[in-house]
């Protein structure tokens, strides 16, 4: 049987992608768009990255996987990523390999002209809109400096230096409060 025949027998092959930027976010919602668009669940692949990155592991995994005819399936072009270079190279890869591309709630479809043409304006959007986020958080942020506000995480308490601990216990006090403070048993000696 020639190779046509081969691939006219199979059934071409629907991939997901799926993105939450943190650990924190539930990415059911993609899943469901996803099931819902003919995607087999053990086909959805989900990446916990932020879009910025341009490698990240399950995309990279989706993209081994991926055969001519096949389609990749993403809910928002920001999903697939942030970057318009890494968007843009990623569309051209997948047209040369013959690998069809599909925004479910964007309604784009790379098999159409019309559908190339949205996915390279929604590229430049997503981007833009990425861009936004930063430079709002940064002047955000320069704000709250400018007030005497320190953003992000607070220190963690760390257990004191070994020298710290050196340094208390020449002093004359009580060893009980060092060592617990040391994180040290209590001294039985002199």
């Amino acid at each position: 049987m020639s190779e046509n025949g081969l691939q006219s027998k199979f059934r071409h092959m629907l991939f997901g992608c799926a993105r939450v930027s943190t650990a924190d976010q539930n990415s059911d919602h993609q899943i469901d768009a996803l099931l819902r668009a003919g995607v087999y669940r053990e086909n959805i692949h989900i990446d916990k990255a932020s879009g910025a990155k341009a490698s990240r592991p399950k995309l990279d995994l989706v993209l081994q996987l991926l055969r001519e005819g096949d389609t990749l399936k993403v809910t928002r072009l920001d999903r697939l990523s942030r970057s318009v270079l890494h968007l843009v190279t990623l569309g051209a890869d997948l047209r040369e390999r013959k690998i069809g591309l599909h925004v479910i709630e964007q309604g784009i479809d790379t098999e159409t002209v019309e559908g190339r043409a949205m996915f390279g304006m929604l590229s430049v959007l997503a981007e833009l809109q990425r861009e936004l986020i930063v430079v709002n958080t940064m002047d955000g942020l320069a704000s709250a400096r400018a007030r005497g506000r320190i953003g992000g995480r607070r220190p963690r308490s760390r257990p004191p230096s070994p020298r710290s601990c050196t340094t208390r216990g020449s002093r004359r006090s009580s060893r009980s409060p060092i060592c617990s403070t040391c994180l040290a048993p209590r001294c039985t000696g002199t």
